[in-house]
C-alpha cells in the first residue's frame, strides 16, 4: 500500500515486553490523571474516546473553549505527569526531529469507539511531526490528504505498531472507523490505547 507522502507505518516497532512496560507506565499515568470524557466545542456533543495526556502541555476541548493546550488536567486541574523515557526515546529514533515532545495524548477507544477524520493543527510548529502508537485491540485506521474532500484509504493498525505523520503528510487527515474487539490481550478488559507525542510550541 502506497501511503501519502510523509506518512510512515512502522508495524510492530514495539515488541510484546516493550508494550506491556509501556502499559505499565500509563497505569502511572492514569492513577495521576484520570481518564475523561472530552466534549466537541459549541454542541458540547461528547466524544466516544476518553483521554487524558502527559508532558508539559496537553491537548483538551470542551463545549466553552473549544481545542486547545494546556499545563492542567481540565478535571482535577493538577499539572500532566511526565512522558515516559521510553516515549522520548521512541521520539528521538523515529521523529526525525531535534526537539523534544512536548504533549502525549492518551486515548481510550472500548469497543465501539470511533474518531472522526480530523486534522492536528492546534500546535504552533507544524515542522515537528505527529507520531502516534497503538495498544491493544486492533483497528481501521483511515487517511487521506490535506482536504476534507480527498480520497482516503484505509490500514489496519495492530499493538505495537507506529504511525508517523511529518513533512507533506503533516496535515493529511485521518481517523479510526473502528475496532476489532478481541484481536489483543494486552489490555486485560479489552480495547485500545492510541499516543500521540506533538511538540506544540516553537522552540527558541
Amino acid at each position: 500500500m502506497s501511503l501519502p507522502s510523509g506518512v510512515r507505518h512502522i508495524p510492530g516497532h514495539l515488541d510484546r515486553p516493550e508494550q506491556e512496560k509501556l502499559v505499565g507506565a500509563l497505569r502511572e499515568i492514569v492513577r495521576a490523571a484520570p481518564l475523561y470524557t472530552p466534549a466537541m466545542p459549541s454542541t458540547g456533543k461528547e466524544m466516544s474516546v476518553r483521554m487524558t495526556n502527559c508532558g508539559t502541555l496537553g491537548w483538551v476541548t470542551d463545549k466553552e473553549r473549544g481545542y486547545r493546550y494546556q499545563a492542567t488536567h481540565p478535571v482535577t486541574g493538577e499539572r500532566w505527569p511526565p512522558i515516559p523515557e521510553m516515549l522520548l526515546t521512541l521520539w528521538r529514533e523515529l521523529s526525525d526531529y531535534p526537539h523534544p515532545p512536548e504533549a502525549c495524548l492518551v486515548n481510550f477507544y472500548s469497543d465501539t469507539a470511533k474518531m472522526g477524520l480530523h486534522q492536528d493543527r492546534d500546535e504552533a510548529d507544524l515542522d515537528a511531526p505527529v507520531v502516534s502508537v497503538s495498544l491493544g485491540d486492533a483497528c481501521l485506521f483511515r487517511v487521506g490528504g490535506t482536504t476534507r474532500s480527498g480520497s482516503t484509504q484505509s490500514l489496519r493498525l495492530e499493538s505495537g505498531d507506529v504511525v508517523v505523520l511529518g513533512g507533506a503528510g503533516r496535515l493529511c487527515f485521518h481517523g479510526v472507523d473502528r475496532i476489532y474487539p478481541g484481536t489483543s490481550d494486552l489490555l486485560p478488559k479489552g480495547g485500545r490505547i492510541n499516543l500521540t507525542l506533538r511538540r506544540v510550541t516553537r522552540p527558541v
